[in-house]
């Protein structure tokens, strides 16, 4: 496995106590297709999910292009678009979430 020493750095700043011992995450992803972006997009969460939270973590992907209303009902502008629907607040990154430490930091893993 190969290791990416920002992440290493920003591994020891990660606010354990959010992970309760029961907290699950949901987390969905909103796309437009297996275009490329899209694809990075779900690659990088699926690590971050993985070394941030402890298998405590469900992910949704919803592509628009086979739901287009759920764009507007969850009011998506961008994709893709990670939204975090628990734990609470709801909170909403867009991008293909490559900076880690933005995403982390999105989803108030750190501080």
């Amino acid at each position: 496995m190969k290791i990416n020493h920002e992440t290493s750095k920003t591994n020891r700043r990660i606010k354990r106590s959010v992970i309760t011992k029961n907290e699950k995450w949901t987390l969905r992803l909103y796309i437009a297709g297996q275009t490329p972006r899209a694809i990075t997009a779900l690659n990088n969460l699926k690590r971050i999910c993985k070394e941030q939270l402890m298998g405590k973590y469900d992910i949704e992907v919803i592509d628009l292009l086979k739901k287009p209303q759920l764009a507007r009902d969850n009011q998506i502008l961008a994709v893709p678009t990670l939204v975090r629907k628990l734990p609470l607040p709801v909170r909403n990154i867009i991008g293909d979430l490559s900076n880690t430490e933005r995403v982390l930091v999105g989803l108030d893993l750190i501080g």
